[in-house]
Order: C-alpha cells, then sequence, then structure tokens
C-alpha cells in the first residue's frame, strides 16, 4: 500500500512540481517578460467586475494605456458588455480559465474544453477568439507544455500582492514604481472574488493607478498590450 502512495505522489508532483520549477525557474512554458522592449504591459486577471472593471477602464482610457485583461470564462458569460468595452476601447483579451480553479487540480482534457469554451464566449463577443493564455496563480501542469500550444502562455515578472486588502493603495504604489523596468508585465487584478483574494482589494490597486501611471508616463514608458510588447 505504501508503495501505491508514494508512486502516486511522485507522479503528483512531476505533474505540478516539476512545470512550476521549468516555468518560474527556468523561465520555460511561459512569457515573463520582454526585457528587449522599451515598453511595459499591464495585465489584469480575474474579472471582468462590474464594480471595478468599469473604473479601470476609465483611468487606462484618460492616460490613453492598452492593457491585456485575462479573463474567466464565467464572468465574460455573465458580463459580456464588459467584454465588449474591452475590445472597443482596445485593449487585448486573454483567458483565465473558466472559473478560478488551478490547472493542478484539472484534469488537462478538462483543462482544454474549459479553454475552448470560454474562447467561444469571449469569441461571440468581440469577433475576435483569444489565443494568450494565463492560468491561475500562474500554476503549469506537466502536460500543459503540450496540450496548450494553440495558446500563447503568459506569466509575469512584475507582481505586488495587490489581491490582499491589507497590502494598501500606497504600498502597492511603492512596489510598483520600485519594480517596474522596460520589458516587464505587470500583474495585477480587477477583481477580488476569487479564492485568496479581498472582495475590496482591487480599489486599493485603481487607487494606487491613478498616480503610478502618471509617473510612469513621465518616465518616458508607454503601457501596451501583450501582443505589442
Amino acid at each position: 500500500m505504501f508503495n501505491i502512495i508514494g508512486f502516486v505522489i511522485i507522479i503528483y508532483l512531476f505533474y505540478t512540481v516539476a512545470p512550476y520549477a521549468l516555468s518560474f525557474g527556468l523561465g520555460k512554458g511561459g512569457l515573463r517578460s520582454k526585457p528587449a522592449s522599451s515598453n511595459i504591459a499591464f495585465t489584469f486577471d480575474d474579472g471582468p467586475d462590474p464594480s471595478y472593471t468599469p473604473l479601470l477602464l476609465d483611468l487606462l482610457k484618460e492616460y490613453r494605456i492598452k492593457a491585456t485583461f485575462f479573463v474567466l470564462g464565467s464572468k465574460a458569460e455573465k458580463y459580456p458588455e464588459l467584454i465588449l468595452r474591452m475590445h472597443q476601447e482596445g485593449h487585448l483579451i486573454g483567458l483565465h480559465n473558466f472559473v478560478h480553479t488551478s490547472n493542478w487540480l484539472m484534469f488537462p482534457w478538462t483543462i482544454r474544453r474549459e479553454l475552448a469554451y470560454s474562447a467561444s464566449i469571449v469569441g461571440k463577443i468581440t469577433g475576435v477568439r483569444p489565443v494568450y493564455y494565463r492560468p491561475p496563480w500562474g500554476l503549469l501542469n506537466l502536460i500543459d507544455f503540450f496540450s496548450l500550444k494553440p495558446y500563447k502562455i503568459i506569466l509575469w515578472s512584475v507582481m505586488v500582492g495587490d489581491w490582499k486588502r491589507k497590502a494598501g493603495s500606497e504600498t502597492i504604489r511603492e512596489r510598483l514604481l520600485k519594480k517596474i523596468k522596460k520589458g516587464d508585465i505587470i500583474l495585477l487584478h480587477d477583481s477580488g472574488d476569487t479564492p485568496g483574494a479581498d472582495e475590496d482589494a482591487p480599489m486599493n490597486t485603481i487607487n494606487a493607478l491613478k498616480d503610478v501611471l502618471g509617473l510612469l508616463a513621465n518616465k518616458g514608458y508607454t503601457g501596451v498590450r501583450i501582443d505589442e510588447l
């Protein structure tokens, strides 16, 4: 019995930890930054959210910044008007699974099926089928490296913990200004209703960006979509 349990544990670790080491340790399996680029890319996960996404879109429009939104298919289905607005205002829409479930906890065929369904939802709304994908928490399983070839996997190089309320807008502001350099992909959130997040945390992100976007522009940084990075 012990040998069977041990074997299952080894297989599961190989299925999960090995790809984590490859992607975050060796930079394989997903784009984390583009050092050769003179631009930066703001990306937002977990939306769309009817409370926060419109405020964020207003802010991006004010500063003429294009961003990438990695949306949940279930929310795209629920709030098609926000998906359409993202598209009409020139932002790139990527996928973040149908619901916010880790790829470590799903079968590969379930992931592929849910991604295809999510892509069809966005495609029907915008006329453009997404090809960019960020797995929840950035966690890939071993099969993802081989079965998700139709999608371009995007990770990140800057993360500031904005999904927790305790971070506060001032801390987020300082972390962003300290960390961001040219070619970076910045991970932020426009919804706080996913596991481990605080529901009102996105307001801190929006308040921080009110200062950050202007200060970065003054430094010569241009925020662009992932496909323009």
